[in-house]
């Protein structure tokens, strides 16, 4: 074969290699978190996506949780200026406002702050892919809350495992930079019948339980969210009317709530602000802050 041949060959190689590579996966692109101060992760795409339009409240407009609102604005402030910090499980009854809090917090830390935290928001169904999420952030020199809401996992789910190690117990541990927040309706993120199950089955069964609660002690911090008083419900109504300046009298305001309440068997965070948007309906007033 002669040095034509050579040549000819090495870069018939060449191009079969540069082809078998991009038929591989490509390595992720070093995030802009210039565009935002909120992302959404994307598996599928292996990217943030940014979020210029935030849903979300002012944290003065959530009533009724004023101990844990201090207490995880305090873990918030102290992880945006490098102090440690806890991962934070929010948990308790549904419509209280625990994934609010996250966000409003979230901002409540960057309006005084002069390096501004990014709040990275992860579905549930991508918890498995949070060793790739924190190997892309862990190099930044952004400080990141990692959100999860609604968070549990059922029968035969075994991504719980990679949360257990992203949180605390791989080899590389937590980066720094990164803390985790997620809400969830079970203080143990697992269903209470799986628990015991395993209790009743396994031939050791501490053991066989432990493991799988062991999840929740990856927390530092629990965030338990009870039902509201009625008082503190109409303290929510209260608060919303006011900063919308909905035109409605104070008898016929607290009249009304409670019998929204009522027809919908329960008083919440939530209830409180469906009520707040048919009344600002029924006023012809914008929601406006």
């Amino acid at each position: 074969m002669n040095g034509a041949d050579l040549q000819a060959l090495s870069s018939k190689l060449d191009r079969l290699i540069a082809a078998i590579e991009r038929l591989g996966p490509q390595p992720a692109l070093a995030p802009d978190f210039s565009q935002a101060d909120c992302y959404v992760w994307s598996a599928e795409k292996t990217a943030l996506d940014p979020v210029p339009n935030v849903n979300r409240v002012d944290i003065g407009l959530i009533k009724g949780v004023d101990h844990v609102r201090d207490i995880l604005v305090d873990n918030t402030e102290r992880f945006a200026r490098g102090l440690p910090a806890n991962n934070v499980l929010l948990w308790g009854a549904r419509g209280m406002g625990k994934s609010s809090l996250v966000k409003a917090a979230h901002a409540a830390i960057n309006h005084a702050s002069d390096r501004p935290l990014k709040l990275i928001e992860i579905h549930r169904e991508d918890i498995d892919t949070l060793p790739k999420l924190l190997g892309m952030l862990k190099s930044s020199d952004d400080r990141f809350i990692l959100f999860c809401d609604d968070l549990s996992f059922d029968h035969d789910d075994t991504s719980y495992k990679s949360l257990k190690a992203a949180l605390e117990g791989g080899v590389e541990g937590r980066p720094e930079n990164v803390i985790f927040y997620a809400t969830s309706n079970r203080r143990h993120l697992l269903p209470r019948d799986m628990i015991d199950n395993e209790r009743s089955t396994a031939i050791n069964p501490g053991e066989a339980v432990e493991e799988k609660v062991s999840l929740s002690d990856r927390f530092g911090l629990w965030l338990g969210f009870h039902k509201c008083s009625q008082d503190d419900y109409l303290a929510m109504v209260k608060g919303y009317a006011e900063h919308y300046r909905l035109s409605i009298d104070a008898d016929r305001l607290i009249a009304e709530a409670l019998e929204w309440a009522t027809t919908r068997g329960s008083r919440s965070g939530r209830v409180a602000w469906q009520f707040v948007q048919d009344l600002a309906g029924r006023l012809g007033q914008p929601l406006k802050g």
